[in-house]
């Protein structure tokens, strides 16, 4: 595939993903996780990271959730991994706030090379739907483990459970679009004093 584009096949007992990922994309996504809430949040990353996202999921639903969240997580940012590439000339760190009607919630991203997860939302009830919010944070956690980035996730306020987590998943998508973009001041350099990430 040509740079900045990417494919991730992975597959297990407990899933089968195939995940395609376009970071300069125009914000297209065929999402078909199994999860319809996760589908739905993942879309807002497509939006407003501007990144088309390919993530079809066939997984053990009828045991939990739990494995195919995880492992769209990891194959997801296997494939981010992949199409970033060694990194030259972009801006490396990423920011947003996004509210939503009462919600408030900010992201910050360092695509450091370094997997750290900091997330911090008390979700005001276990389940959005059928989905478990729990599921969030396992989620996130197999992005970041396979992407190799630093990730912040905070709720600063929310009362409506879905709009903590639709602001996060915005926030989420902004950061990484700010991260991921070329600064023409850094243009064929290393974000980095070590002259890698």
């Amino acid at each position: 595939m040509t740079a900045r584009q990417a494919e991730v096949v992975r597959n297990t007992k407990e899933t089968k993903i195939r995940a395609v990922v376009n970071l300069d994309g125009t914000g297209q996504g065929d999402l078909r996780t199994g999860m319809p809430f996760l589908d739905h949040m993942l879309d807002q990353i497509v939006r407003h990271g501007l990144i088309d996202i390919t993530l079809v999921c066939d997984g053990d639903l009828h045991i939990d959730d739990h494995h195919s969240a995880e492992d769209c997580g990891i194959t997801l940012g296997q494939a981010f991994a992949k199409a970033l590439g060694d990194k030259i000339g972009v801006r490396r760190y990423g920011h947003a706030y996004v509210p939503l009607d009462e919600a408030l919630s900010r992201v910050v991203i360092d695509l450091s090379g370094r997997p750290g997860l900091e997330m911090h939302c008390e979700f005001v009830r276990s389940h959005i739907g059928k989905f478990d919010v729990d599921l969030f944070y396992e989620f996130f956690q197999g992005f970041v483990n396979h992407a190799l980035v630093t990730l912040h996730l905070d709720n600063l306020r929310g009362r409506n459970a879905h709009h903590q987590a639709e602001t996060l998943f915005k926030a989420f998508g902004r950061a990484l679009r700010m991260a991921m973009e070329f600064d023409p001041r850094m243009a064929g350099q290393m974000p980095s004093t070590k002259g890698c990430l």
